[in-house]
């Protein structure tokens, strides 16, 4: 038996189905990445995904085959963000590229643990970011193995940081927790720790270990950038003498 619809009804109807956007991989990966942001991981999931977009879950599997996916489709996203303009020198290249990340971690630090702890993220990798960082290098005079060993110090310093700086805080019993740790500060021996003592009040809550908070509302940025040019300090001092030919690099 047929339901009667009016006409303006079905029409209006209609109009709206026509105002929304079409299903797309950018549209389901930008609500997939607003759910992280909002609600977390643990229920980050396909059909949650579908039912802030107003579509069964059939629907996504069009765009992204499971969750796994979805969430390098993700991290891509969140990684497109961080690549320096090519023309910039290999130091401020990197600096840019470091504090790049950082930034971005901090609009999305739930994606953090995903990028960091998690080898699913290889599979969303640019290489136009690998060869960036590879070329950079060259240009500061490394090749063959200490370039792969440069390599790896830089990105160790770029996710893992900012992995810790931003790791997952207490959903709950958060109150019991900063309790404990200020009970910790407070029974430091000063004749055992000296030197703990001494900075204590420069270090409660504001470095790693002493904390309760993460870097979303309580940010290390003394000790990142710190951290930073501690690596190019170390990448000037310990680079090859020569010029870019000498270390592979396409003129």
């Amino acid at each position: 038996m047929d339901v009667y619809q009016p006409s303006g009804a079905r029409r209006k109807k209609r109009a709206r189905n026509d105002e929304e956007p079409a299903l797309s991989r950018e549209r389901i990966v930008a609500t997939a990445l607003q759910l992280i942001d909002e609600k977390g991981l643990d229920v980050f999931s396909l059909r949650a995904v579908a039912k802030a977009l107003g579509v069964y879950p059939t629907a996504l599997y069009w765009h992204v085959p499971n969750r796994n996916a979805l969430v390098v489709e993700v991290i891509g996203h969140v990684l497109s963000e961080v690549v320096p303009p090519r023309d910039l020198p290999w130091e401020p290249w990197l600096r840019s590229f470091i504090t790049s990340y950082r930034t971005v971690i901090r609009r999305h630090p739930n994606v953090a643990p995903l990028i960091g702890v998690q080898l699913l993220s290889n599979a969303s990798v640019d290489l136009t970011m690998v060869e960036g960082v590879l070329k950079k290098l060259s240009e500061a005079g490394y090749s063959g193995e200490p370039l792969v060993s440069a390599y790896n110090s830089v990105i160790g310093t770029m996710v893992g940081f900012v992995t810790q700086e931003f790791a997952m805080v207490l959903d709950n019993d958060v109150e019991d927790w900063m309790q404990r740790m200020s009970g910790i500060v407070a029974r430091i021996d000063p004749d055992d720790h000296p030197v703990l003592t001494a900075h204590k009040d420069l270090m409660v809550n504001r470095s790693f270990i002493l904390r309760w908070e993460n870097g979303a509302t309580a940010p290390l940025d003394g000790g990142f950038d710190f951290y930073v040019e501690v690596l190019i300090a170390g990448l000037k001092a310990l680079a090859p003498a020569g010029d870019t030919q000498a270390a592979g690099v396409p003129q």
